[in-house]
């Protein structure tokens, strides 16, 4: 498959006070997050970008080959945050396994929630994704998401 990353970049601007939901996949859609521990460390490195007073985690969600996360951003660019996030997780996640390379393919998919949208509804959507991929039976049973509403 071709990388489209400028196409995934067209059009795309960092509105301070804007919600987005971020998408993002692993290299070659590989299920790195099956592992329990490799998991774990993008979980803390989404944890740690709340240290940060650039953007705030409303909800995320880790599935075994993806990411989707939806933020506020406060300030800087998508771009920017994503790729620390991506980076970070990279050099942890590589780390535990005794590896190198790319965990993540290049670039990611944003959506700018408009004004008609329920932040809630799409948060449930996001963190509904386990159970969509018949990954569990109940949310509680599924370890990998978290949302500021609980």
């Amino acid at each position: 498959m071709r990388y489209q990353g400028r196409n995934l970049r067209k059009g795309r601007i960092s509105e301070p006070g804007r919600i987005y939901l971020l998408t993002t996949v692993t290299h070659e859609r590989s299920p790195l997050f099956n592992c329990w521990d490799s998991a774990c460390a993008v979980a803390r490195e989404i944890h740690a970008m709340e240290e940060s007073t650039a953007l705030r985690t409303l909800t995320w969600v880790l599935m075994p080959d993806h990411l989707h996360w939806l933020v506020q951003l406060h300030n800087g660019k998508l771009e920017d945050h994503t790729r620390r996030l991506k980076s970070r997780s990279a050099i942890a996640v590589n780390a535990l396994r005794n590896r190198s390379g790319r965990l993540w393919q290049k670039g990611f998919h944003d959506h700018a929630l408009r004004s008609d949208e329920d932040v809630k509804t799409v948060a449930r959507y996001v963190v509904a994704n386990p159970l969509r991929a018949g990954l569990v039976e109940r949310l509680a049973d599924y370890p990998f998401w978290n949302a500021i509403w609980l």
